[in-house]
C-alpha cells in the first residue's frame, strides 16, 4: 500500500527510454492533443483580428524557439536574431517571385537561412561569452546594410512583395486559413525541437552549455556543435521570418532593427531558457503585452495620470518600456521563467499532499 501511495504520488523513471519521452505523462500527452484540435476549430468561431494574433504568435514562436535551442540549450548568446528572422522573409519572397510554389520558398528560405547563419556562427568556434555577443551584434548591422543595399535581393529601401500562400490552387492567404498554415508549421518544427533534444546532437548541444571542458573531454566537438546550434537557431528564423512574409504580403528592411533583436531574446528569457514550452510561452506573452498597453492606456483614457503621461500619444514608448520592465522583473523574481512556474504548479498538485 505504501509502494502504491508512492508511485501515486511521485515521478520515478527507471530506464533512459522513459526519461525521453516526448510527453512525461499520457495526461500531458492528451492535454496537448485537445490543445491542437481546439486550435483546429478555432477559426470556425474565432474573429480575424484573434486569429491574427494567434498567427503572429505561431510564426514568431517558430523563431523564438530557434534563439531558445542557441541560447538556452547550447549557452551561447545571439543578438542579432531579427536579421535572420529578416532574411528569411527576404529570401522567401524572392524564391516565390521566381516561381518557386510558395510552400517550398518557405522551407528553401530557411535552408538559405541556414547557410548564413553557419557563416556567422564560425567565430562561436572561437569565442565565446561577450566577444560571441559583438559578433552577433556585428553580424545585425552587416545583414541590415545589406538589406539595403540588395535591390535585386530584397527591392532595397522599397522592401519586396511577398506572394500570397497557395497549395495546389487553392488560395490560403485569409486569416482563416493562414491559421492552419501556421500551425502546421508550429507544431512540426516544436515536434522536431523536442526530438532534436533528446537524441545524441541534442545531448551534446545541452552538455556543451553546462560545462564545456567536461564535455570536450568526453569527445564533444565544441566547434561542430556550436556552430550547429547558430545553423539550427537560423532555420527557424528563417522558417518563421518567411510565413511572416506571406501572411503580410511584404517584406521590408523596416523593425529589423536591434529591438525587435531584443524582443527576442525578453521572448525566451521570460518564457524559460532551455525550455521548449517556455518559447511559445514567451511569445504569447510578449504578443499580449502590446495589447494589454493599448487597453491600459484606454481605461485610463482621461485620467490624471494620462494628462500626465499622454499615454495614448506615446503607447509606443510605453510598449517599449513595459518589455524592458517585463525583462528586468523576471530576472529578478522569476529568473527560470514562466515554463518553470507552470512546472511548480504542476508538481504542487501532482505531489499533493506531499508538495513540501
Amino acid at each position: 500500500m505504501a509502494i502504491d501511495t508512492m508511485r501515486a504520488c511521485g515521478d520515478y523513471r527507471t530506464s533512459y527510454a522513459a526519461d525521453q519521452t516526448i510527453f512525461a505523462t499520457r495526461l500531458t500527452m492528451l492535454f496537448c492533443v485537445a490543445a491542437v484540435i481546439l486550435l483546429c476549430v478555432l477559426p470556425l468561431f474565432a474573429s480575424r483580428y484573434t486569429l491574427s494574433l494567434f498567427i503572429q504568435m505561431g510564426y514568431l514562436g517558430i523563431a523564438a524557439l530557434g534563439l531558445n535551442i542557441l541560447v538556452g540549450f547550447s549557452g551561447q548568446i545571439s543578438i542579432g536574431h531579427a536579421v535572420f528572422f529578416g532574411f528569411g522573409g527576404f529570401a522567401s519572397a524572392y524564391l516565390a517571385n521566381q516561381g518557386v510554389p510558395v510552400p517550398l520558398a518557405i522551407v528553401l528560405a530557411g535552408v538559405w537561412t541556414t547557410v548564413v547563419g553557419l557563416i556567422f556562427g564560425l567565430p562561436a568556434a572561437r569565442v565565446k561569452g561577450l566577444y560571441l555577443a559583438i559578433a552577433t551584434l556585428a553580424a545585425q548591422f552587416i545583414l541590415q546594410d545589406f538589406f539595403v543595399r540588395a535591390e535585386w535581393f530584397t527591392g532595397g529601401t522599397h522592401g519586396a512583395m511577398a506572394p500570397p500562400f497557395t497549395l495546389f490552387g487553392y488560395d490560403l492567404s485569409s486569416d482563416q486559413y493562414y491559421f492552419y498554415v501556421v500551425l502546421f508549421f508550429v507544431v512540426v518544427t516544436y515536434l522536431g525541437a523536442t526530438n532534436l533534444m533528446r537524441s545524441r546532437d541534442g545531448r551534446a548541444l545541452i552538455a556543451v552549455r553546462d560545462h564545456y571542458l567536461s564535455a570536450e573531454m568526453m569527445g564533444v566537438n565544441l566547434a561542430k556543435y556550436r556552430t550547429m546550434a547558430f545553423g539550427i537557431s537560423s532555420f527557424y528564423a528563417g522558417i518563421g521570418g518567411a510565413l511572416y512574409a506571406h501572411y503580410v504580403g511584404f517584406m521590408s528592411v523596416e523593425g529589423l532593427d536591434i529591438l525587435f533583436s531584443i524582443q527576442f531574446l525578453g521572448m525566451i528569457i521570460i518564457g524559460g531558457l532551455g525550455s521548449i514550452m517556455g518559447s511559445l510561452m514567451g511569445t504569447v506573452f510578449m504578443v499580449l503585452l502590446p495589447e494589454a498597453t493599448g487597453w491600459l492606456a484606454g481605461a485610463l483614457s482621461g485620467s490624471a495620470l494620462d494628462q500626465a503621461l499622454h499615454l495614448k500619444d506615446g503607447i509606443t514608448y510605453l510598449r517599449e518600456m513595459l518589455i524592458g520592465l517585463a525583462i528586468i522583473l523576471f530576472l529578478i523574481f522569476e529568473p527560470d521563467g514562466l515554463a518553470h512556474r507552470w512546472k511548480q504548479i504542476k508538481a504542487y498538485w501532482k505531489l499533493y499532499p506531499f508538495s513540501y
